[in-house]
């Protein structure tokens, strides 16, 4: 028989700011527990003040790691992908947030690496980097990336294109990607407001595709952001 061994978590030593910014982070009990004690409020308040509601749900697949990418009008957007799946994958779900603006101090970093699990993504320098760390969280079998390829929030409402970096990662690899669409975000919390407001929230979500036969690269980047791009829109455009 083996003698048992307890081996302290490789983080013990960090700071709190340092184990949230820190990429895959150590399970920690007291985070899951608060993060999903928020959770359960946010879809209680999503549910009644925003009347919040998902078409499309039976797209989501039932297991494996997938990739939800849809259009950036609000702070609401990740919120209600989240919102869209099961509790109990709450901790594996994972929304992609600019290091720049969401990690940039405690209080941002402890709201995006605490409540909502999100990811930082370095927009500039450590791009590739960036698409490494993404491609290490979907080969972890069950994990859920959220994207927002436009890249920032859009002022006006309107789709916006998509960065070729989306077509970047998921060129060659065989990880399905849903296309969605959220009416009413831009309207309930736009870019710049304090508060939401108490506008519909109704989230669409498409057919899965994969891009597991493209040949990593420069046109396949631009061929897929095209792609989902217009997925995105035919979401917003011809309702089902």
């Amino acid at each position: 028989m083996d003698a048992w061994q307890y081996d302290t978590s490789p983080d013990l030593d960090q700071s709190l700011t340092e184990r949230l910014r820190t990429f895959p982070r150590e399970p920690d009990l007291l985070i899951y527990s608060l993060r999903s004690f928020v959770a359960i409020g946010v879809r209680s308040w999503l549910k009644i003040y925003h009347r919040f509601q998902v078409t499309g749900r039976e797209n989501l697949p039932s297991e494996g790691s997938y990739v939800l990418v849809a259009n950036h009008t609000s702070h609401l957007d990740a919120l209600t992908l989240a919102a869209s799946l099961p509790l109990k994958k709450l901790h594996r779900a994972f929304p992609a947030a600019a290091e720049d603006y969401f990690f940039k101090n405690m209080p941002r970093t402890f709201l995006a690496a605490a409540l909502i699990n999100a990811l930082p993504f370095n927009r500039e320098v450590g791009f590739r980097q960036s698409i490494k760390l993404c491609h290490g969280l979907l080969e972890n079998e069950g994990n859920i990336l959220f994207l927002f390829p436009e890249g920032t929030r859009s002022v006006s409402g309107e789709l916006g294109d998509f960065k070729p970096g989306i077509g970047m990662l998921l060129a060659g690899i065989n990880v399905p990607v849903l296309p969605c669409y959220l009416c009413g975000a831009h309207a309930a919390w736009p870019k710049g407001a304090w508060l939401p407001r108490p506008r519909k929230l109704h989230l669409r979500i498409g057919a899965a595709r994969r891009y597991d036969t493209l040949k990593p690269g420069k046109q396949a980047a631009l061929t897929i952001s095209r792609e989902l791009h217009d997925a995105v829109r035919e979401l917003g455009e011809n309702p089902q």
